[in-house]
């Protein structure tokens, strides 16, 4: 799966995510978070078959990237990140209106994520897209000093309306 999308000007190609392409996902996940995934959670997310894809910039930057683990008539997404100095280009509304259509391809009828208590811009972007919360998960991210932090969990459904979930 390879797409040639527009962002302001800017060709980004999105590609499935590989081992070869981790270097450069890497890079961008070490400064976007304090506590970033480890090269073994992204081998780990490929090795069992997630959705994994990536913007790939000129120069074969990366520009964002996405994991996200199918379920029974769901989808999870487990990371979705855009380099900051790509943010406010609408990467991020780009990587979510694929994958909403992948999920919707795949049979999904929800799109569920977790994002930090802390991180309001993000439960800001996920809400204007139409994400609700549903709950919180305790402790459930690393903070600083050994402390946790709270998950604020969200939940887009996608699927023909009068469908459950069982």
């Amino acid at each position: 799966m390879s797409a040639q999308l527009q962002f302001e000007s800017t060709p980004a190609q999105r590609q499935a995510l590989t081992v070869a392409d981790l270097d450069a996902v890497l890079a961008v996940e070490n400064i976007a978070y304090a506590f970033p995934w480890t090269r073994g959670n992204f081998i780990d997310s490929l090795a069992a078959g997630y959705l994994a894809q990536w913007l790939r910039g000129p120069g074969g930057a990366a520009l964002g990237y996405l994991v996200a683990m199918p379920g029974v008539q769901e989808m999870h997404l487990l990371n979705l990140t855009v380099a900051p100095a790509w943010q406010h280009r609408g990467l991020a509304r780009g990587l979510l209106d694929g994958l909403v259509a992948d999920s919707r391809a795949a049979g999904a009828l929800c799109l569920w994520l977790e994002v930090r208590e802390s991180n309001r811009r993000a439960q800001d972007i996920y809400g204007r897209y139409g994400f609700e919360q549903v709950g919180w998960r305790r402790a459930y991210y690393p903070a600083a000093a050994g402390r946790r932090e709270d998950a604020c969990v969200m939940r887009l459904v996608i699927g023909e309306a009068g469908h459950a979930l069982e």
